[in-house]
This record gives structure tokens, sequence and C-alpha cells, in this order.
């Protein structure tokens, strides 16, 4: 079959890789535009156009996708399926309709829960203790579309989201070329979503920002996932000045006391309900530490308050 790949960060390179080894016909790669970054913010391309350079793939990045034109260079393309994975723009109906067999969307959650932008995150961040990843027919609502294929897979206890992002995006991309075979062999099957569901908002700065008044299993399902991006942080006072303090690890421990207070000299602070050890720390602009490295430099004595 003749494919279409759409796909931007780096969610999706398992599956584009899968697709080259597998020899498919990869009629283009459709990719977010070069995004400036980092200190100097100099355009850098995404994962997805890297790779598929690389590959002397053909790389379109358009800005959007609602112009007649750019939906006509699309259907030249003669593709059977297009598919879709993280693309980051939404796909007009001419899009969807382009390719003989539609758009197929490997999405990482057990749909119809954790529709929308960061369905990883939502699952470790409720507590859940399964998800999985659904392969989806698209249509023109958000993550609504007839569901293909579906694989399960428990979280484990102490698993971040960039632990589960990196299981699941290898999971998906076995699932995605199952899928395909099924398609050539007019053996894949897709059952309607159920109306109900819940949605997986992209993650704001302030749900970022650590509030020790909740209970120490809810801060520790937050810590672990928004580790290690955006990244839970708390503020400490430095040299008299507020510092951004990002939390990628901690773990439960026993003790209480006023919400935010240090117990001891090693990072065990009280919450609401019990208390949690911060186990690995980053501080703007340095790489990751455990915390007795960063406790070397930055003493947290026993009753400090964190903010």
């Amino acid at each position: 079959m003749r494919i279409v790949f759409m796909g931007t960060p780096e969610f999706g390179l398992p599956t584009l890789k899968a697709l080259f080894d597998s020899g498919y016909d990869i009629g283009a790669v459709y990719t977010q535009p070069p995004r400036a970054a980092g200190r100097g913010m100099a355009l850098r391309k995404s994962p997805v156009q890297t790779f598929a350079e690389a590959g002397n793939l053909e790389v379109r990045a358009p800005e959007r996708l609602k112009s007649a034109e750019e939906q006509e260079r699309f259907r030249a393309l003669d593709a059977d399926v297009a598919v879709v994975v993280a693309y980051g723009l939404i796909l007009p109906k001419p899009i969807l309709d382009a390719p003989r067999h539609g758009c197929l969307n490997l999405h990482p959650s057990l749909l119809p829960e954790w529709r929308g932008a960061a369905p990883i995150n939502r699952a470790i961040m409720a507590g859940d203790t399964e998800t999985g990843v659904s392969i989806m027919r698209m249509d023109e609502g958000l993550d609504t579309g007839p569901v293909c294929l579906v694989e399960r897979v428990p979280i484990e206890p102490d698993e971040t989201a960039g632990e589960l992002h990196d299981r699941l995006a290898a999971l998906g991309a076995r699932l995605m070329i199952e899928a395909l075979d099924a398609l050539e062999q007019g053996k894949l099957a897709c059952q309607p979503q159920p109306d109900h569901g819940t949605y997986a908002e992209k993650i704001g700065p302030a749900e970022a920002r650590l509030n020790f008044r909740v209970s120490a299993g809810e801060l520790y399902d937050r810590i672990r996932g928004l580790s290690p991006h955006p990244g839970a942080w708390f503020e400490l006072q430095l040299n008299g000045k507020p510092e951004r303090i990002k939390v990628l690890r901690g773990e439960l421990a026993d003790g209480s006391g006023a919400p935010g207070t240090a117990l001891d000299d090693n990072l065990t602070i009280a919450c609401g309900n019990g208390a949690i050890r911060l186990t690995e720390i980053q501080r703007a602009g340095k790489r990751p530490m455990s915390a007795e490295e960063f406790l070397r430099g930055v003493p947290v004595p026993k009753g400090t308050v964190l903010s």
C-alpha cells in the first residue's frame, strides 16, 4: 500500500521507522514546521523530519492544511491510507477523505478514555493502573473515530510519564503494522466508540506547581505524571531569591507535619496527608541529579518550608 505518514515528536518515530523498515511505499512525510527552541531560539526540525530526511523521504511541513491548494497537493499523492501519530494539526475533512482507506491514528490511551492532548500524563496523574494504545479510524471529532485495534498494558507503580511514553510508542508501532496488514487483507474491523469518555487536556503551567496540601499519594502520582516534561516544581529561597526546583522522582515516606515542611535533612516533605521524599531534582539550567547530590550544594534543613 501507498502510505502518507503524519507525525511530529519522538512518539511518532517508532511507527515511522517500522513503516520504513517494513518496506511500505511512503509517498510523503508530513510534519510540523521547524520551531524556535533552545537558548539561542534557533529553528529546530522535528524528530520525524530529521529521520525522514535521513531516509531520503519526501518531507512536507505546511503551517496548516486548510487551503484548497494544500489539500490538492495531499490528494495528488494518491495514498491508500494515511498513518497519523501525534501530528499536531487538525485534519480537515478533505484530508481525511483523500486516502482510499482513510486515516489511521495511533492514540496512547484506551479510547474513549483520555481523548486529547496529554493522555499519558493524565493517566498517571489520575492514579490509573492500566492504559494502552488504540488504533482508530479518524473522523472529524477529537479522537472520537471508530476503534480498530487495542492493546492494554499495566502502569507500573513507580513509572514516570517519560518511561510510559517510550513503552507505548514501541507498542503502538507494532500495533499499527498489525492494523495495516489487516487492512491490506480486508480484515480490519473498527467499532464505533461510545459517546462518553474522559478528556486529557494539555498540561497547564499552574498544574505543574506542587501543592503540598494534597495527600502524599496524589502528589506522588503528579510528580510521576509530569516527569520529565514539563516537570513538577516548587520554589526554594536561595540567596534571598526564589528559585524554581523541578522534581523528577519521589517516594512515599512516613511522617506528618505542616504541609510543605521538611521533616528531616533529606527532603522528606510533609503533605496534607502523609509525606513524600523527593529523590531526583533538577535546578533551572542544570542536569538532573539525586537528592543527595543536590543537598550537598543546597542544604534544606529540617523545618524549612517549601513554597
